[in-house]
């Protein structure tokens, strides 16, 4: 009776023979779906008639060939499918530039529409916040926002007004934040809104780093809002 090895030890002399042919010879030189079907046809026809081929190991061969077969469509698949991926990954990493991301920070700059746009975290309640927006050069007040009570929680802020000189200039803007209760005044660091100039995208990874203007190098996976 042939077994697998025996078609096995077929198919390796099959793949030496490939092997010794002269290298002007064109055509594949790996194994296909149609050789094994060729290889087991000539087996059934040469197998003992009185110990013929049992059906579960014809059909055991036919699977492992199935199987060797599928991984390698598998692998193709995977390898296009990890192209696809970086290619957009690059597209969705690029499309970020220009856009402003939240960061923790008190430096800004406005933004397409002349305007500075921030957070504050509030950990309790208070009975005021003030943001103060000062020229970060020359320390110049040029706006203050009066916002009376507020419960804990997050508190989005925006300065819609910005000098025109200074924002044609791109000049950066210092934001500080005060908050009052019981008697009490504190600051608190408040997080701006800040555009990104530029990104670096590794070989692998789902995560890009982001060049944020003022504020460095930033792990993509640290931004939490962008606008």
């Amino acid at each position: 009776m042939t077994s697998i090895d025996g078609i096995s030890s077929q198919i390796s002399g099959l793949r030496t023979q490939t092997s010794l042919q002269p290298e002007n010879v064109t055509g594949s030189q790996e194994l296909g779906q149609q050789d094994f079907l060729t290889l087991m046809t000539t087996q059934m026809k040469n197998q003992d008639p009185f110990a013929p081929m049992e059906n579960g190991e014809f059909l055991a061969q036919m699977a492992q060939f199935s199987t060797v077969n599928g991984l390698d469509t598998i692998n193709q698949t995977l390898e296009s499918m990890s192209a696809q991926l970086g290619s957009s990954r690059v597209l969705n990493a690029s499309s970020m530039i220009g856009r402003q991301v939240l960061v923790p920070g008190t430096l800004a700059r406005a933004d397409s529409a002349g305007a500075i746009n921030g957070v504050v975290d509030l950990v309790g309640s208070v009975s005021s916040v003030s943001i103060r927006y000062t020229d970060a050069e020359s320390g110049v007040l040029l706006h203050q926002q009066e916002m009376g009570p507020q419960p804990s929680g997050r508190l989005d802020f925006s300065w819609s007004d910005v000098p025109a000189n200074i924002r044609d200039a791109n000049g950066a803007i210092r934001v500080s934040v005060d908050v009052g209760g019981n008697g009490q005044s504190a600051a608190i660091a408040p997080m701006v809104y800040a555009r990104v100039i530029g990104v670096e995208v590794p070989p692998e990874g789902t995560d890009f780093t982001l060049n944020i203007e003022d504020y460095g190098l930033r792990n993509s996976l640290e931004i939490s809002a962008l606008r």
